[in-house]
């Protein structure tokens, strides 16, 4: 007997649609505070003279920051059939720097879904890809993720 997919078309139509978009105004103190909570010593997250030495407008934020700027919500509720979810994982792509006094536009993108069976049973992967676009109309990073429910 076949197994019924748990992707429906409703589910389906969404992909490729975006969410709406959030802007944020990045603060040179944000960018030293979130350096300092990560580890990173470098000079150039920290110290204005450093970074313009550098080539840089302003001290830069660490590539990971991004992910600080949470995308809005999608431009129409996605019928989510299961409670449990998982992290299947990030790849991320580095175009540019964020740089202090940058404002960035994150959109994220339903790119894909899919579905596989395993012993949690049916789980459903959700895979984004979020744009982190600045005041320029640049991609400076984008990131492509995976969230599984089940």
């Amino acid at each position: 007997m076949a197994e019924t997919s748990v992707i429906t078309p409703e589910m389906q139509a969404l992909v490729g649609t975006d969410s709406v978009p959030v802007f944020y105004d990045v603060e040179k103190g944000a960018i030293r505070k979130f350096a300092r909570a990560i580890g990173d010593p470098s000079p150039l997250y920290v110290d204005q003279k450093a970074a313009v030495a550098a080539g840089y407008a302003g001290i830069i934020a660490p590539p990971t920051f991004a992910r600080l700027l949470i995308p809005g919500p999608g431009s129409k509720p996605f019928p989510e059939p299961f409670r449990r979810i998982l992290d299947g994982g990030s790849a991320y792509r580095y175009s540019e720097p964020i740089v202090a006094g940058d404002r960035i536009r994150v959109i994220a993108r339903l790119v894909e879904l899919f579905e596989k069976h395993g012993r949690l049973g049916t789980m459903l992967f959700k895979v984004h890809e979020i744009r982190y676009e600045n005041q320029h109309g640049r991609v400076a990073q984008a990131q492509r993720s995976t969230v599984i429910t089940y």
